[in-house]
């Protein structure tokens, strides 16, 4: 069998497959359906950035000696008292250097013990640096500790014009990593969403042409391995037409929730354009992987119910496979984060994070390499598995065991 005339007649099966699909009215709730978790998620997420700014117990760490501290200490102190519901910010004290500026930005970036911001310049002139806001709570909370303790009086609402000055930085170094580890985790979780669902819609596909014959008579006129690699492609082209729908209706979720747009979200440390590239490769790649696993066990059933019996334990290997993926999450270089990244169909997974964790380029088109010689095996194996199961006729045995019914 040549490769050209298997490409050409996978070609054909996928247009066809593709065009019967797409042309049919149960498209539009295809399409519709996953919108509604998809908007809810988008609003509770907003509630959710929403709570996470006005909760919490964000640090500062305080640039001044220790009698300079003493004042700010017993004005937090204070509040906490007055209004123990409102969570008031920690404040650490941290004896100046010689070159502020440097010690300013290597508290910054510090990830133990993590602080939001740096205050300097004591009650006199203070000046804040971090990931805050001018018009934010923490800052609204040190502008009354710092008002009360200028007023150096035990009433917490007894304070000084507010005069702090307020600059603020992209990130800090201790929500830097929980930053980029949330984008890590979203864009494994959307992988993995991606793939669950669209995925098993080849069994189903399966089966319907399996009960009416339609296999063998796609078999007596094209090769089966062209079956097989022709149903995998048109249903990669289903889901890139879902995915892109659902990809601009979050597009205008995150511009309705965020004013600064992909700017707002926790950003990559490989940056958002070949962060979204790659997670449209790495989805192609872990469709294509699990796809054709799927498809080389559905070919296996002979009805529905055979079908819903196997649809439990794959969805709990792909979920096994997820949480393995799941694992390498801040622990890219460490064994397990490697073993993560090897192994083929959860290497999706880990790669996503070390793009969302990571800068460097080269790892991803290794993986890349890697994942599409993994895709050509298994399609392969699976093309072969598929054509012994759809080609024989009588009593059969499953590769699992047992016997099936007579075609």
């Amino acid at each position: 069998m040549y490769v050209p005339e298997i490409i050409r007649a996978a070609f054909v099966i996928a247009r066809r497959d593709f065009t019967a699909t797409v042309l049919r009215k149960t498209f539009l709730l295809f399409l519709v359906g996953p919108l509604f978790p998809v908007i809810m998620g988008i609003g509770f997420g907003g509630m959710g950035a929403r709570l996470a700014e006005d909760g919490g117990r964000p640090a500062v760490a305080v640039i001044a000696t220790a009698q300079a501290f003493e004042p700010l200490r017993a004005a937090r102190d204070r509040l906490a008292a007055a209004t123990p519901e409102a969570s008031p910010v920690e404040l650490i004290q941290v004896t100046p250097e010689a070159d502020l500026a440097a010690q300013r930005a290597r508290l910054l970036a510090r990830k133990s013990p993590a602080v939001l911001a740096v205050l300097e310049g004591g009650i006199d002139a203070p000046h804040v640096t971090g990931t805050i806001q001018s018009d934010g709570r923490t800052v609204a909370q040190l502008d009354h500790i710092i008002g009360d303790a200028r007023a150096g009086v035990g009433a917490p609402g007894v304070k000084a014009a507010r005069t702090i000055e307020v600059t603020s930085t992209e990130r800090a170094g201790g929500t830097l990593a929980s930053a980029r580890g949330l984008t890590a985790r979203g864009g494994q979780t959307i992988l993995f969403l991606l793939t669950i669902l669209l995925a098993g819609a080849v069994l189903s596909q399966l089966i319907e042409e399996k009960s009416n014959k339609a296999i063998e008579i796609l078999a007596a006129a094209v090769p089966v391995e062209a079956i097989f690699v022709g149903k995998l492609f048109a249903m990669l082209a289903i889901s890139f037409v879902g995915i892109s729908v659902w990809t601009i209706t979050g597009a205008l979720g995150i511009a309705a929730w965020s004013s600064g747009g992909l700017a707002g979200l926790p950003a990559p440390a490989i940056g958002w354009p070949i962060f979204l590239a790659l997670t449209f490769a790495y989805f192609s790649t872990a469709y294509l992987l699990i796809g054709s696993v799927f498809l080389a066990i559905g070919s296996q059933a002979g009805s529905v119910r055979e079908i819903q019996t196997l649809n439990m334990p794959v969805v709990l290997a792909q979920s096994a496979i997820y949480f393995f993926g799941a694992s390498a999450v801040g622990h890219l270089d460490e064994p397990r984060g490697i073993a993560a990244a090897i192994f083929p169909l959860s290497s999706p997974f880990a790669m996503i994070a070390r793009a969302a964790e990571q800068d460097v380029i080269w790892p991803h088109l290794a993986a890349l390499v890697w994942q599409a010689f993994w895709v050509a095996l298994i399609l392969r194996a699976g093309a072969r598995l598929f054509r012994r199961s759809v080609l024989k006729s009588g009593p059969q045995r499953r590769w699992w065991g047992g016997k099936r019914a007579t075609s």
